[in-house]
């Protein structure tokens, strides 16, 4: 990805700054049902009925006009149901996929890459006991929307535990349970709602609308549709780390063995984590679960034999079905396969814009820093960078990411604009080109950096197997 009069003609970078049609007007019928849901619907004000009904009015003249067109007038009349609170949570998560497939779009016609497929077909319903879970789950979430963010206090909140409680043991509800989980606990240590001071509001309605629209039956999507046999080539490693858990993604360039086109895959491993480890001490809980970590640290492709990968381009990791193969830059990989490597399908309920997460490689850019932080001077316009996003995991610091001449990141979209976030850089040391990445101590290292910040983090994590082993023996 290089400027189209840098002489590389890869990218039209004036499409990424040229304004959507349609985009601005769907985000503010979203913006509006999201303060609508502040102080409840349980007697809506004439401020908060405005909101719920330009959500219905945006999606007038689509397959869902009168079935939202009803739930908001049963919420503005202070009469809505389950039913009704489901079919408002849809409208707002079709606009947001409509915001979804337009910036998609616009990327895939900037980068002059294949587009996606269509998104694949959700899964079958569940089993009776399922059944009546997602109802109770749906009936907590009804309640939080007539309370409202502002009328949320320890014994609402507290109506999730049972449920979540009652989940978690079934593998086919652990998706609904930790999201569950997660969300009652953020609403938990805000309690009470209305001494809050500030309210994630965009926030807090996506994960109330996930959340609603995941206890419906099939909604969760097919299992692996397909296997994949061929090589993998790394990208980078985007790490997600919370006080309570950590995740890292693995994104990828996919070769056939038949010879097929390239795709985009990535590959995750979650675990959970003690709020003691930070920084390299995440390695030691995702390694055992990914051995893909190895390869991307030594630089290496993988050759894959028959590994699931669901529609959606995630490949479902199983180590017997994956080995070491030949040496592969990143670099290499992202200026010689990236640029025909196709994306995968969207499911449906991952429509959103904030999961945007494409590959990128930049070149010929002039990195600035001002008052807005850094950013990416290229062909006259400014793309953002987030620095925020590169983890203490590894040896990529913002630094580095300023003194680059070439950064493989992930293009997001957010607050309007597109930005990046960098997985590595090249920058030149001693009039050499050298590579650093993120995920570099990703499966172990003998920089002297890295071996200090995993030998601090290693007693947290004996102790966490230790108690955890404890738990298991009793």
């Amino acid at each position: 990805m290089v400027p189209d009069d840098a002489g590389g003609g890869l990218m039209r970078t004036d499409l990424l700054f040229d304004p959507v049609d349609g985009l601005d007007e769907a985000l503010a019928a979203v913006d509006a049902f999201d303060a609508a849901l502040v102080a409840g619907l349980l007697r809506p004000q004439p401020g908060q009925a405005a909101g719920v009904v330009e959500l219905a009015d945006a999606v007038a003249g689509t397959p869902l006009a009168a079935r939202v067109a009803e739930a908001a007038d049963k919420t503005v009349a202070g009469a809505a149901g389950e039913d009704h609170f489901v079919a408002l949570a849809a409208a707002r998560a079709a606009l947001l996929g409509s915001v979804h497939d337009a910036l998609t779009a616009r990327v895939a016609e900037a980068l002059g890459r294949p587009g996606a497929e269509e998104a694949a077909p959700g899964g079958a319903g569940g089993a009776d006991h399922t059944a009546s879970l997602l109802a109770a789950a749906r009936s907590w979430l009804s309640d939080l929307a007539r309370a409202g963010w502002q009328g949320i206090d320890h014994e609402l909140v507290g109506g999730a535990a049972p449920v979540v409680s009652a989940m978690l043991p079934d593998p086919a509800l652990r998706r609904q349970a930790t999201l569950l989980d997660g969300f009652a606990a953020e609403l938990a240590a805000s309690c009470p709602g209305a001494t809050l001071e500030r309210i994630p509001v965009r926030r807090w309605a996506d994960l109330w609308s996930r959340a609603l629209l995941l206890t419906l039956p099939g909604a969760t999507g097919a299992p692996a549709a397909d296997t994949a046999t061929g090589r993998l080539l790394p990208l980078g490693v985007d790490v997600q780390e919370h006080a309570t858990a950590v995740q890292a993604q693995v994104h990828a360039v996919f070769e056939p063995a038949d010879g097929g086109a390239p795709r985009l895959v990535r590959a995750s491993a979650s675990a959970p984590k003690p709020d003691t480890v930070v920084g390299a001490g995440l390695w030691q809980l995702l390694r055992p679960h990914l051995s893909l970590l190895t390869a991307v640290s030594e630089g290496r492709a993988m050759d894959l034999d028959a590994m699931p990968v669901t529609a959606e381009g995630d490949l479902v990791w199983d180590d017997a079905l994956a080995r070491a193969g030949e040496p592969a830059d990143a670099f290499v990989t992202a200026r010689v396969a990236l640029p025909a490597a196709a994306a995968a399908a969207t499911a449906p309920l991952d429509r959103h814009p904030a999961r945007i997460a494409v590959p990128v490689l930049l070149e010929g850019y002039e990195a600035r820093q001002d008052d807005d932080g850094l950013a990416f001077r290229i062909a006259g316009h400014r793309l953002p960078v987030d620095t925020d996003r590169i983890p203490a995991a590894g040896p990529l610091t913002a630094e580095a990411v300023a003194t680059s001449g070439a950064c493989l990141a992930l293009l997001r979209w957010d607050a309007g604009e597109f930005h990046v976030q960098p997985l590595a850089v090249e920058r030149t040391v001693r009039k050499k080109a050298v590579a650093v990445h993120a995920g570099a101590w990703a499966g172990g290292t003998t920089d002297k950096a890295g071996v200090r910040a995993e030998k601090a983090a290693t007693g947290a994590v004996d102790a966490l197997r230790e108690r955890a082993g404890r738990l298991l023996r009793k």
